[in-house]
This record gives structure tokens, C-alpha cells and sequence, in this order.
């Protein structure tokens, strides 16, 4: 899982420099946690980023950094979105979010726990941005999918996760997930399963990649 958290990061961090030099300005952090790009990524101060969170894991995230004497950056904005009060469109709006800017979403480690509706309605919101957008979120296979073994690791996995009281809550399968983006206006959908991960990051040991399991995918409008 570390491991896997580490490809999908450095596969996002990739694509959101290539997308800067196709004019990127904007940086969205969807469920941004703890992330870190704000203070240390290579491009930071080249772009306007906006931090997606629930308020209160926002207030949280900011004692810590005060704990730890880290300055905000002039670069960064917090945008507190209570989905239950809010929609996303109306969080970046108050935060100052440009809608006529081309604009990088990354949503990484996000999107198994949402239900189907608010995952497609995120997309819809970032789809629909007037001059492009990008985004690269991960997903999983559905598990009955998985062969027997895989199957039950993945369930104790789940099982542990739900006991938390995060539970995974979606799956997609791929070409379902593809056609779909592209019905919404996504040009360019880059799809990387096990197999693929494995032939790009670790080619020594792409033969004993599982055919299922986790993906990390970019979509573009441009």
C-alpha cells in the first residue's frame, strides 16, 4: 500500500508538470489531509493552489503546522467545503477560485470512499470549467474481479477500514469509467492499472504484476 501510495503521488506530481507547461496556473488539492505540495513541490510558487478539506480537518492540519513553526506560503489558500452545507463550486468560490483559469485537480486517495454520486458530481464541477481542466484521481477494480487469494485480502482490508468508520464505498470498471468520462467532456483519459504501473515504475518486475487491483488515472478537457 506505501508503495503504492508513492507511485500514484509521483505519477500526479508528473502530470501536473507537464500540465504547467500547457498552461496550468491553478492547483486543487481535493481531500488534501496533510498534503504537502504546498511547501515543497518544484513548481509551488508558479501556481495559485487551494486546499479542499472539511473545516474542521483544515483547523487541525493548520495547528500542526503552527506547532511545527511552517509558514504558509503566499501561494496557498485554504478552502473549508462542508459537503453537506456546500458544493464544491461554492467552497472555491469563496475562497477566490478563478473559473476562467486552466486549472490541475489532484484527488489522490479520495475517491473509494465517496459514494458513486458525489464522485461523478466532482467530475461533472471539473469537466465543465470553461478553458480545461485536469484531474488524476485512483480507483480500484471491483473485487469480484480479483482472483481468490487477492479477494481475500482486499475483504479483510475492507474490513478493517469499515471498522474505522471509513469504508470503502466504489469500484469502477475500467472501460465503463472511460466511457463515462469522456460522455462528460474529458479528451484525454490515461488509465494506469497494476500492469501498467508496474511496466513504468518497476520494469524488473513487470511479469509478476497482478492483472487486477489499484489504478491511478489522468483526464484532461484539453
Amino acid at each position: 500500500m506505501r508503495l503504492f501510495i508513492a507511485v500514484r503521488t509521483r505519477f500526479a506530481e508528473d502530470a501536473l508538470a507537464a500540465a504547467v507547461k500547457r498552461g496550468v496556473r491553478q492547483l486543487v488539492v481535493l481531500g488534501a489531509g496533510l498534503d504537502t505540495y504546498a511547501y515543497r513541490g518544484m513548481l509551488r510558487d508558479r501556481l495559485r493552489i487551494f486546499e479542499v478539506d472539511h473545516p474542521s480537518t483544515q483547523a487541525w492540519k493548520r495547528r500542526r503546522l503552527a506547532d511545527a513553526a511552517i509558514a504558509l506560503p503566499a501561494w496557498l489558500t485554504f478552502a473549508p467545503v462542508d459537503f453537506e452545507r456546500m458544493t464544491l463550486a461554492e467552497g472555491l468560490a469563496a475562497a477566490g477560485f478563478d473559473l476562467a483559469q486552466q486549472t490541475f485537480f489532484t484527488w489522490l486517495g479520495v475517491v473509494p470512499y465517496l459514494t458513486e454520486e458525489a464522485v461523478w458530481s466532482t467530475l461533472q464541477f471539473i469537466a465543465s470549467l470553461p478553458n480545461g481542466a485536469h484531474v488524476v484521481f485512483d480507483y480500484s477494480d471491483p473485487p469480484a474481479s480479483f482472483p481468490p487469494e487477492m479477494r481475500i485480502g482486499h475483504d479483510r482490508r475492507a474490513a478493517h477500514v469499515a471498522e474505522l468508520g471509513e469504508p470503502w464505498k466504489n469500484y469502477f470498471e475500467p472501460d465503463k469509467l472511460r466511457a463515462r468520462l469522456m460522455g462528460l467532456g474529458f479528451l484525454e483519459v490515461q488509465d494506469l492499472g497494476p500492469p501498467e504501473i508496474a511496466a513504468r515504475y518497476f520494469p524488473s518486475r513487470a511479469g509478476s504484476a497482478p492483472g487486477k487491483g489499484g489504478h491511478i488515472l489522468r483526464a484532461a478537457t484539453i
